[in-house]
């Protein structure tokens, strides 16, 4: 089996395979600043009766990358294979500096174009939204960066006073019928912002990559929210768990 690790700078998404097939997730916190006793006892928990072959890790927090490798280096005699320490992620990345794409990002476009093809816009809802576009060649083209609902979220009901406590993330996340788009009161009209404005936000700039480009890309939208945000936007593929169906396809390619 293997044990894929993508660590994002609000939660860490773990998937063990067994083959090629997604058998397990979870997602853990990230914590600031990283803890090996805290990522210890919840590994510990999660591979317990499990014999693992391997560990795959794609990081954007170098802190909690140095923790993990010396968690499975000590603890289990597992040395973790990182992306880009150990391996680079096989796609051309034409980026005008290319270390400055996150490595969860080349792995969606490559996961991306190896199950689907090329002509990609790849939109990751995370702490952060990024659009990603995949050519018909399947090069990394570059994106766009937007902050994350959970971010705009808590940036609203810190900054405003009369909104200060009037809605939290886990009423949001929670909510499991769509929203209204005119809101009744604070909170639904919040709820609306956020979902009906996110989803919009997601059609525009797909809509304006298209007509930029003249080509009519296929949209992918994965990251931690793109079950609840799917209700709100155009697509043609929900694909959760893409930043770890990459992370295994790397380490097969590599093995």
């Amino acid at each position: 089996m293997l044990l894929t690790i993508d660590v994002g700078n609000t939660t860490v998404n773990v998937g063990i395979f067994e083959g090629k097939r997604l058998i397990y997730t979870k997602k853990l916190l990230t914590r600031k600043p990283a803890s090996q006793e805290y990522y210890l006892a919840e590994f510990k928990k999660i591979l317990k009766n499990k014999s693992i072959g391997g560990v795959i890790i794609s990081s954007v927090v170098p802190d909690t990358t140095r923790a993990l490798k010396a968690v499975f280096k000590i603890n289990f005699g597992i040395k973790p294979i990182v992306l880009g320490e150990d391996l680079i992620v096989p796609i051309k990345n034409l980026y005008k500096n290319p270390k400055q794409v996150g490595q969860d990002r080349l792995v969606n476009a490559y996961a991306g174009y190896k199950k689907f093809g090329g002509g990609l816009i790849i939109v990751d809802f995370g702490t952060a939204v990024t659009f990603d576009v995949v050519s018909k060649k399947g090069e990394y083209l570059g994106g766009i960066i937007v902050p994350g609902m959970e971010t705009s979220l808590r940036t609203l009901s810190e900054r405003a006073a009369l909104l200060r406590g009037r809605f939290s993330d886990r009423s949001l996340w929670s909510h499991r019928e769509p929203s209204p788009l005119i809101g009744k009161d604070t909170a639904s009209s919040m709820r609306s912002g956020i979902l009906n404005g996110y989803g919009a936000l997601c059609d525009g700039l797909v809509a304006k990559i298209k007509k930029e480009s003249g080509k009519d890309y296929k949209v992918i939208l994965t990251g931690g929210h793109a079950k609840i945000i799917s209700k709100y936007c155009e697509f043609s593929m929900l694909q959760p768990n893409l930043t770890l169906d990459g992370l295994a396809l790397i380490y097969g390619r590599w093995i």
